[in-house]
């Protein structure tokens, strides 16, 4: 009986809270600790809390943590050309209360000491090696943008606890506010959710395939005779990423020898995605939630649908010039400043790359805070973009300290100067910081 009645007092919170979203929502962002009291019944119903409320949630929660953590930071040193291994080395042993203390980064044999933004690098740095295909621990599917678990990983040594490293890499960013410089397929997300994969999800990673399942469950199959519970071998390797080792695969027991049928079709349809999508890389996934979930615990993410946790992970994913101009600080130079003028125009026509490169120049980071610029981090907190007048050569190289946003950007005679200087310094010294 008190089970029901439970049970009916959560149905008439959510028709309530479905009908006051708005208004609930305004409540919560005023005073975030409702979520954790009052309105605790919404987390049962986290599709009507505003995605800026589920994150100052999470944030909150994850500060009760680090609050709680009494040891002092975790200082890793690591050689730039070995990132991943050094790092893999370094954390892959620590128990995980450790990595719940203030990271501190250090490259070896460079004179940068760790304000916040060689961490910021190290994060940047550490992801794009992780996700080089050299690696062999992910790839690209799809349109090659998104990446998911390698079925291949098999051929690189000690593949699954190096996942489980990549879980607790992924979890410490979270951890930290920091972002990452890649994007899961939606599949990935969902595993890391603990969401149920179907076959929509397959049309990130074949879009083709996924207009044959999608025609088999609008057309009738019946005269479709050798349309088994299984999968044979070129079908496998085409699907699994280019699997190198493919036999026949077996939906279910006996799947060689069971037709499809209309009344089975969508059986069919379901088995396949899950044996794309999750059997096929199972290893991977449960290796990669476990060091994930030692720092997120799986009720706390779960908060998030799959499109927020890209964000979170992510940040946003275009650059918008003109709300990181407004949210910009001169010292020695105005906004009127000849050489301030050009800068901005300069930018202007820089393709995504080289916005990019000059983001990650700048700030230790080529990702966007999803509050914008105006969110930058720095050593203390809050701390915007910033150009400084350098003084000295003029023909000198813009150079930047990342723990303060800074780019130091030398008083040029024209715009081409400047142009040919910013571009070289954000291609040929984006990487190693002597101040930060």
């Amino acid at each position: 009986m008190d089970s029901y009645r439970r049970n009916d007092g959560s149905v008439t919170f959510a028709r309530f809270a479905e009908k006051h979203r708005r208004l609930l929502n305004a409540f919560v962002r005023q005073n975030p600790g409702l979520l954790e009291k009052s309105f605790l019944m919404m987390l049962k119903a986290s599709r009507l809390i505003d995605f800026d409320n589920k994150r100052a949630h999470f944030r909150s929660r994850i500060r009760q943590q680090h609050d709680q953590h009494l040891s002092g930071p975790l200082r890793i040193s690591v050689r730039r050309a070995y990132i991943l291994e050094d790092s893999y080395n370094k954390l892959r042993m620590r128990p995980s209360q450790d990595l719940k203390g203030r990271l501190n980064v250090h490259f070896q044999s460079e004179e940068g000491i760790d304000a916040g933004g060689l961490t910021r690098e190290w994060y940047q740095v550490l992801s794009r090696v992780i996700f080089d295909k050299g690696a062999l621990l992910f790839t690209t599917v799809g349109n090659n943008a998104t990446f998911q678990p390698n079925p291949n990983s098999v051929y690189q040594t000690e593949h699954l606890s190096y996942f489980r490293f990549v879980g607790r890499v992924v979890a410490k960013a979270l951890f930290d506010g920091q972002l990452l410089d890649v994007y899961f397929t939606r599949s990935f997300y969902k595993h890391i959710l603990g969401v149920k994969v179907t076959y929509h999800d397959i049309e990130a990673v074949d879009p083709d395939y996924y207009k044959n399942l999608k025609w088999m469950l609008e057309n009738d199959v019946s005269d479709i005779p050798d349309l088994t519970f299984s999968m044979d071998a070129d079908e496998e390797k085409h699907i699994l990423y280019e699997k190198t080792e493919v036999t026949d695969h077996e939906l279910k027991p006996g799947g060689r020898n069971i037709r499809v049928t209309e009344e089975t079709k969508h059986e069919y349809v379901d088995l396949v995605a899950d044996h794309i999508l999750t059997n096929a890389i199972r290893p991977q996934i449960n290796s990669f939630l476990e060091g994930f979930n030692e720092l997120v615990p799986r009720e706390l993410i779960s908060i998030f649908n799959d499109k927020e946790l890209e964000l979170l992970i992510s940040g946003l994913p275009e650059i918008d010039l003109n709300d990181l101009k407004a949210n910009t600080e001169y010292t020695g130079y105005m906004s009127a400043s000849n050489v301030v003028q050009w800068f901005w125009e300069v930018v202007e026509g820089f393709n995504k790359e080289d916005m990019a490169r000059l983001l990650q120049f700048v700030t230790g980071t080529s990702k966007v805070p999803l509050e914008g610029f105006k969110a930058l981090q720095g050593i203390s907190g809050s701390q915007r973009f910033q150009i400084h007048k350098a003084y000295g050569a003029p023909e000198r190289l813009p150079s930047a300290h990342t723990c303060f946003n800074q780019l130091d950007l030398p008083e040029y005679s024209s715009k081409e100067q400047l142009q040919e200087r910013l571009l070289l310094a954000i291609h040929e010294a984006s990487e190693g910081f002597g101040f930060c």
